[in-house]
């Protein structure tokens, strides 16, 4: 039994429609809002270690963030299904990191560094939710696969511009306090876009025996565990560029590699998420975290520089086969009234994952290099492969179409 859901419709029909106008917007939000982030990404792990920390430092710092601003995903998921105002708690979650990156610039010791990116994923706590359930409400079932790979393109491809942005300040002699400061302005861009192009969704009625928690539907429960194993073993990308670095690919090159990996992410996060329209969801994440698992062992193996350049170029494949049919299948999974607090909920579980993985591969990374840190990833995605492949019956929602047997 395939346990993915499938359009009803066909391809030839389906793939020519356009998506609706607010997930146009919101893509572009991301766009301009991810340019900013990944301005800072790539100049981060040597900013780090200009200020006497190391790898375990960093892991620390991107996991602790991560993981506290994770457990807010519960609570916005729960207010989009509660109160509504999904564009106002979007909004404020916008706000709050466009507010937190620029003050990078003022950091001199590490703890400074932490604050402000804790800053920077708490409002990515407050927005993920209600964003992610303003794009399932807008889009048809047929099309949702793709939808949420399309919004995974423009969000990726903030980290081309950021990257181009970065190297081009370099070449006019600017340092990286400056680019720090400078991600004030892609922030407001977003801001604007979001307050003119997405309209305010109605509240629901009130409900009084309205449920804080996790949907208790099976197939959504053993999805969530499987990419909460997967992420344990998923560490930040931030320790890619350490692998670069460590590989004798000058600091120069970082946003180049970052660039890189960001233009495939871009390419195959669209297809990425209509194949699971099509092919099944849960066929698309597997493909994708096969691929996940033979990268990390690439990286533990590489011994030239031009193996990295490769590896990264790869690995934007993965993201882009599992990014949007990971969205798309929690909300396959749940009931509508259920669609904020099930995505809080798979956003919680990724972040709240982060902390261990980032900190367990710091430290393995600083005590006992690359390769054993680089191969606990891969044990970790196999591991969850085998968790999402156990048989068994998804209880999708009656109106999404038809389950397909195999």
């Amino acid at each position: 039994m395939d346990e993915s859901y499938r359009g009803v419709a066909s391809p030839s029909a389906d793939t020519h429609l356009r998506l609706p106008r607010p997930v146009i917007a919101l893509g572009l939000v991301s766009l301009f809002n991810d340019t900013a982030g990944d301005m800072i990404s790539p100049l981060l792990p040597a900013f780090v270690a200009s200020m006497g920390g190391g790898p375990e430092i960093l892991g620390l710092i991107e996991g602790l963030a991560d993981a506290v601003a994770s457990f807010l995903q519960l609570a916005s998921g729960y207010l989009a299904d509660r109160i509504g105002r999904l564009k106002a708690i979007t909004m404020t979650g916008y706000l709050i990191a466009s507010i937190a990156r620029p003050l990078l610039a003022f950091a001199t010791a590490p703890w400074q560094i932490l604050l402000a990116r804790f800053g920077d994923r708490l409002g990515k706590g407050v927005r993920g939710a209600p964003r992610d359930r303003l794009i399932a409400d807008a889009t048809p079932a047929e099309l949702r696969g793709r939808a949420f790979g399309y919004h995974r393109a423009m969000d990726n491809a903030g980290a081309l511009v950021g990257p181009v942005i970065v190297y081009g300040m370099f070449a006019l002699g600017l340092g990286t306090r400056t680019v720090f400061a400078w991600t004030a302005a892609p922030g407001l861009f977003s801001l604007l876009v979001l307050g003119g192009g997405v309209r305010e969704v109605e509240p629901p009625a009130s409900n009084s025996a309205f449920e804080f928690g996790i949907p208790e539907t099976p197939g959504f429960r053993r999805l969530l565990t499987a990419i909460f194993v997967f992420t344990l073993g998923s560490s930040s990308d931030s320790f890619l560029l350490w692998r670069a670095r460590d590989a004798g690919i000058p600091t120069i090159c970082a946003p180049l590699l970052w660039l890189v990996l960001a233009f495939v992410k871009v390419a195959s996060s669209t297809p990425g998420g209509s194949l699971s329209d099509y092919w099944g969801r849960r066929k698309t994440i597997i493909s994708g975290w096969l691929l996940y698992a033979v990268v990390y062992l690439g990286f533990a193996l590489a011994s030239a520089q031009w193996h990295i350049w490769l590896l990264f170029a790869v690995y934007g494949l993965f993201s882009g086969l599992t990014e949007g049919a990971e969205r798309a299948l929690v909300v396959d999974l749940v009931s509508d009234e259920w669609r904020g607090r099930a995505l809080g909920a798979y956003q919680a579980a990724t972040g709240i994952a982060l902390l261990p993985a980032s900190v367990t591969f710091g430290v393995i990374y600083q005590y006992a290099g690359a390769k054993p840190a680089f191969i606990l990833g891969a044990v970790l995605a196999l591991t969850a492969i085998l968790i999402l492949s156990v048989p068994t019956k998804f209880r999708l929602k009656r109106n999404l179409g038809r389950l397909r047997e195999s």
